[in-house]
């Protein structure tokens, strides 16, 4: 059976025709609610809350969605009476766009801080009724104006928080700006303070300021202490959303107390051409099933749809309304569990409690398949509790406030199976130019969630990990395991804005797990803890095999800690302080290391970090080959101890049947690690990784 949804359609009609008939007395409908609609009343469904198919439709559904706009002002749910094989598609080579924007029409041009602007006047901002915190023009995120324009200020001191400060230490709402750091701020109240620290960006309202005293009060406290890492380095940050520094074309205000908004254009823009978009909402699509009650939406399928032009807000405590993964409308235990950040200015980590733009909750065998999530503020994707058999497939997600996918579960301490979330497939989706707001959001975060595939991505323009799998720390019971994490594209991590990240970041114990086949490179932290591949607290049983890893400001691979991780026929090249760390050694070996090509250029192979020493054999390395191109002796060094050579390293029994040789790389200067005919290599039974297909894959050869 076919439906047909056309910006020229009426939902009164029946849907069964691509476009209205000569009489405008039937044709297609007018929007994704209205279809949704119309096959309950098809299927006899009515208000009804659970599914009694009728003869009117016995046969799987398409609903052929006509090109062109249509405008949301509130997110399209599906809910467990929608269970049935229906596929929403574009229809042909037409492109239908669900839009949560309004277009902002009627400017004026003035002057402001020297340069020309436009201006207009908006009486539901006046009134309260409407504020938004991001603009679109022409496709692009304008910008907010910030002060420093560019790079960071630092903090000068904190009133009461002692120095060194550990991570626990948190819930400062006070800090002294050094001097000409602080101002006088117009409309004091939407100005934010964002600062950087550990693996998190914090942003909070600003309370009060004392020019005298340069003393900033901000109405959130912090999560952790404001320090830019572990001891006394304070912490870093930024003032968003200042009027006095809107200064460059593509930048914005909005001055809620006048209800007016400023823009400044860029170059050839012109207020007759410009398409200037203000977001309504904050969510465009859910998908929502009762786990709790076993009772699932099945069988949806959305493809080649695009999706466009949604705020962002904290995600609690802020006038968010979020539907479904755990949003308020939940029920269960999932909301407690995933509203981590209370009155606080961030979550603990990987903004792992900012909702999706695209919901879905106690879903199974759906699929979001060669759509467009774009210009949104929060992550694009939300796969949530009780999610089982989802594909998320050859979609193009960008220009996001937070992450690309997140995913998530029953935890193992949960004791809700019916909530829990697995078998999922993650696979060739480009992912870029995410968390633009949220800074500490992943590409794809997955959580308590197992038997997932995240393979064939295209992930790159974030600022801090690409791939992150796992959510227990330490050697606990873990939902997560059997994740096959293969053939992504991850690169330009980082950008040197955060620390402690990883192009993939694990986490808990993973049995089953494998990372295999990855081109990762170009990671870069702000403090300290970039590495290609980050096995983190407690990672163990992971197989990591067949990826290359290359230039991470501090180590292409790098583990914490954790048990009997077997690292094999990788190579890994190119780090800013090794080739590879090993933080924390427990009773137990915790990784081995065979048949890799560990590549340097001056710095040492192998280092050890706060707790681990080299010489205490808790882990095993052989088989691999070693070689640095600078030409230098290889070293091996514990943190604050003499450098090991070779032999020596030799002496402690590892590495006894590896060989340090050129691997005769075809140009390693251009990163080009493919081996020429008689490399060394091959006899140590390294087999070189195939990175043919890595990164998205034609849609022929998608699984």
């Amino acid at each position: 059976m076919q439906l047909f949804v056309a910006t020229t359609g009426n939902d009164n009609w029946s849907g069964r025709l691509a476009a209205p008939n000569r009489n405008r007395t039937d044709g297609p409908l007018a929007s994704l609610a209205g279809a949704r609609n119309r096959l309950r009343e098809l299927r006899g469904l009515g208000g009804a809350k659970s599914p009694t198919p009728t003869a009117a439709l016995s046969e799987p559904a398409t609903v052929w969605i006509r090109g062109g706009r249509y405008e949301l002002t509130e997110p399209v749910v599906f809910d467990v009476s929608d269970s049935y094989p229906v596929t929403f598609a574009a229809y042909r080579n037409e492109k239908p766009v669900f839009d949560g924007g309004q277009r902002i029409t009627g400017w004026t041009t003035t002057n402001l801080n020297g340069r020309k602007a436009w201006v207009v006047d908006l009486p539901e901002v006046a009134s309260g009724a409407w504020s938004f915190r991001e603009l679109y023009v022409n496709g692009r995120r304008a910008t907010r104006p910030r002060w420093p324009a560019k790079g960071l200020f630092r903090i000068e001191s904190v009133p009461g928080m002692k120095l060194p400060a550990s991570w626990s230490a948190g819930g400062q709402t006070r800090f002294v700006a050094a001097k000409d750091q602080v101002r006088g701020f117009r409309n004091l109240a939407d100005v934010e303070a964002v600062y950087l620290h550990f693996w998190i960006e914090e942003r909070s309202p600003l309370a009060a300021v004392n020019t005298e005293s340069r003393e900033v009060t901000m109405t959130r406290p912090s999560r952790a202490p404001l320090v830019g890492s572990f001891g006394s380095q304070l912490a870093d940050y930024y003032y968003d959303n200042v009027f006095e520094e809107l200064r460059e074309p593509g930048q914005w205000y909005l001055d809620r107390q006048a209800g007016r908004l400023y823009y400044l254009p860029r170059p050839g823009e012109t207020p007759a051409t410009t398409e200037v978009v203000a977001p309504r909402c904050l969510q465009l699509l859910a998908v929502l099933g009762r786990p709790d009650e076993n009772q699932y939406v099945e069988f949806l399928r959305f493809c080649g749809l695009t999706f466009r032009h949604t705020d962002w807000r904290h995600p609690s405590h802020d006038g968010a309304s979020i539907v479904g993964a755990g949003g308020p409308e939940s029920k269960g235990p999932s909301f407690s569990r995933r509203n981590t950040r209370g009155d606080l200015a961030a979550a603990p980590q990987s903004a792992c409690d900012v909702p999706g733009i695209i919901a879905f909750e106690g879903a199974r065998q759906c699929a979001l398949e060669n759509c467009t999530v774009e210009l949104g503020g929060w992550y694009a994707v939300e796969i949530g509790d009780g999610c089982r058999n989802l594909r998320i497939v050859g979609n193009t997600l960008r220009e996001l406030g937070a992450g690309g996918v997140k995913i998530n579960g029953a935890a193992a301490r949960d004791v809700c199976p019916a909530r829990e979330t697995g078998l999922c497939r993650i696979t060739d989706n480009e992912i870029r130019a995410a968390g633009r707001v949220f800074h500490s959001a992943v590409g794809v975060l997955s959580m308590h969630a197992y038997g997932m595939v995240i393979a064939h991505n295209h992930i790159h323009d974030l600022f801090y990990s690409g791939i992150s799998c796992g959510w227990e720390w330490g050697y606990q019971a873990n939902v997560s395991r059997d994740n096959l994490i293969a053939g992504n594209h991850i690169h330009d991590i980082g950008q040197g804005l955060l620390s402690d990240m990883g192009g993939i970041y694990t986490l808990g114990v993973q049995p089953g797990t494998v990372i295999r086949g990855n081109l990762i490179h170009d990671i870069r932290s702000f403090h300290y803890g970039a590495w290609c591949i980050y096995p983190d607290e407690g990672s163990s049983h992971l197989l990591i095999e067949g990826n290359v890893c290359y230039d991470a400001d501090r180590q292409p691979f790098h583990q914490h800690y954790g048990r009997e991780n077997v690292v094999r026929n990788n190579i890994f090249a190119f780090g800013g302080e090794s080739v590879a760390h090993y933080s924390r050694a427990n009773d137990h070996n915790g990784i081995t290391f065979t048949q890799n090509l560990l590549i340097t250029d001056g710095k040492p192979i192998y280092t050890a970090g706060y707790s681990h020493k080299l010489a205490s054999k808790k882990f095993r390395s052989d088989l691999n080959l070693l070689f640095d191109v600078s030409g230098k002796p290889l070293t091996f060094r514990d943190q604050g101890a003499p450098a090991l050579t070779f032999a020596q390293w030799q002496a402690m029994g590892q590495d006894t049947h590896s060989k340090v040789a050129d691997p005769l790389f075809r140009d390693w200067k251009k990163r080009d690690f493919r081996l020429r005919r008689g490399s060394p290599a091959l006899g140590l039974g390294f087999v070189p990784p195939d990175l043919s297909d890595v990164g998205p894959r034609p849609g022929a050869k998608r699984e």
